[in-house]
């Protein structure tokens, strides 16, 4: 009876639903977008507002602000799901929409994950957007340039909603606390506690306030009061859930990260991200896939062993699996954030690559071709041929390049690491052609 008189208000909607902030003045976080003077509190102050993406990570307050927004301008306000609104329906209520405008009656439609929607399903809204029947506010996790048609993204302003700081996740703990629709009785929390709270939400309001909610119903009761303690945290608070999707935005974001990291020689970042990935589940071999790239693409002959790390290191990953081969992954992320950098093999296969796509396919020069029939040889197939095994140098003057390409220099070696020894045997090699350009080498 006890914690039914404490929660009495609270039997069926989650914690979280009933503390939602009404207006903007309650509304806490997004300051870059609602605070005095920005663009998206002057649009709602103002009642201008127009069809908008908000997007951002879970818990942020985008379906909050949706509703504050229909509140503040007294539209009707209407939800749409993914899984439940087929065509008919969506066009059924569009029209009613229009019908409700001509007689001055606004309608914001909400639609919740909208990157769920499918191509039809979103292509249902466009007409209606376009005339003005409705303003539409689309709310996603994902890129919305990658997850919602072209057409009607053009037609929306998309504004970017960032994780919440973790003192704004504790005003709303205080403020959920001190809420006449938050718990019943009286909670007593300390500041440590609501900050530990707030910390391990990870910048999502909703997952904070499950957590209090949760910490409130496990704590010590006593008639109409609860008191929570660190003890009484520590097994909610045990596992942090981490932020990252393996098939969408985030996904990228910090392989680019990781990636990038190691380019600017910072093993500390590089085993950041890594982790990071590794703890939201990233498959292993993935992350070592990556790992053979960034070697030659990033590396190269700068350190001729990076290539081998990452190979031997994608081929551990095989032999574990997770979680045991997250130290060999760390091991590689830091080798390769140390080498000495150098993107020269990169960039000859991209100035071969240009020659080859823009310039017309050259015939192979005869004097390196095979002559493996008589009708070969009688075609002058490898006549002149220099075999350089047979020279002093080992080097000829033979032409091995088409003759619209001569000249033309793909790989250009720097001073990096084991580079600069290639570096001195091309120059050598240049030389010695240049020195021996007339001499008859048969």
């Amino acid at each position: 009876m006890e914690q039914e008189s404490l929660f009495a208000n609270q039997q069926n909607t989650p914690l979280a639903s009933r503390v939602r902030p009404r207006s903007l003045a309650d509304f806490v976080g997004q300051g870059h977008l609602l605070g005095p003077g920005k663009i998206l509190r002057e649009l709602i102050e103002n009642d201008e507002v127009s069809s908008m993406i908000f997007w951002g990570p879970p818990g942020v307050g985008k379906t909050t602000l949706a509703e504050i927004i229909a509140r503040q301008t007294q539209a009707k306000f209407l939800r749409f799901s993914a899984v439940d609104s087929s065509i008919s329906q969506i066009k059924k209520i569009m029209k009613q929409a229009g019908n409700d405008l001509a007689i001055g009656e606004k309608t914001i439609v909400f639609v919740d994950e909208i990157h769920r929607f499918n191509k039809a399903q979103q292509d249902a809204f466009l007409p209606y957007v376009e005339r003005g029947s409705i303003v539409l506010i689309g709310a996603t996790t994902e890129n919305p340039s990658f997850e919602i048609n072209s057409a009607l993204l053009s037609r929306c302003k998309v504004f970017v909603l960032k994780a919440l700081e973790t003192a704004d996740v504790e005003q709303l703990l205080t403020n959920a606390l001190a809420s006449p629709d938050g718990f019943k009785g009286k909670v007593e929390i300390g500041a440590d506690e609501l900050r530990a709270i707030a910390e391990f939400a990870n910048g999502d309001a909703r997952s904070a306030l499950n957590t209090l909610e949760m910490a409130v119903l496990n704590g010590n009761k006593q008639g109409d009061q609860v008191t929570v303690n660190m003890d009484d945290l520590k097994q909610l608070i045990s596992q942090k859930f981490v932020l990252y999707d393996k098939t969408g935005e985030e996904h990228y974001n910090i392989i680019s990260a990781l990636h990038k990291s190691m380019r600017n020689s910072d093993p500390d970042a590089a085993i950041y991200w890594l982790s990071r990935m590794l703890e939201g589940g990233e498959d292993p071999l993935y992350i070592a896939r990556r790992l053979v790239r960034f070697a030659s693409e990033d590396i190269g002959l700068a350190d001729t062993n990076a290539l081998n790390v990452a190979v031997n290191v994608f081929q551990a990953c095989q032999f574990l699996g997770m979680p045991e081969c997250d130290v060999h992954l760390t091991e590689a992320v830091t080798y390769l954030a140390l080498a000495p950098k150098s993107n020269a093999i990169y960039k000859a296969r991209l100035a071969a690559k240009r020659d080859v796509k823009e310039t017309r396919d050259e015939p192979v020069p005869l004097q390196i071709r095979n002559a493996p029939t008589k009708l070969m040889k009688d075609l002058d197939y490898g006549k002149d041929y220099q075999y350089a095994h047979d020279t002093k140098d080992k080097l000829t003057t033979m032409q091995t390049l088409p003759d619209s390409l001569i000249g033309h220099e793909y790989y250009h070696p720097t001073n990096q690491g084991r580079e600069d020894l290639f570096k001195k045997r091309l120059d050598y090699v240049k030389q010695w052609r240049q020195d021996h350009a007339g001499d008859d080498q048969h």
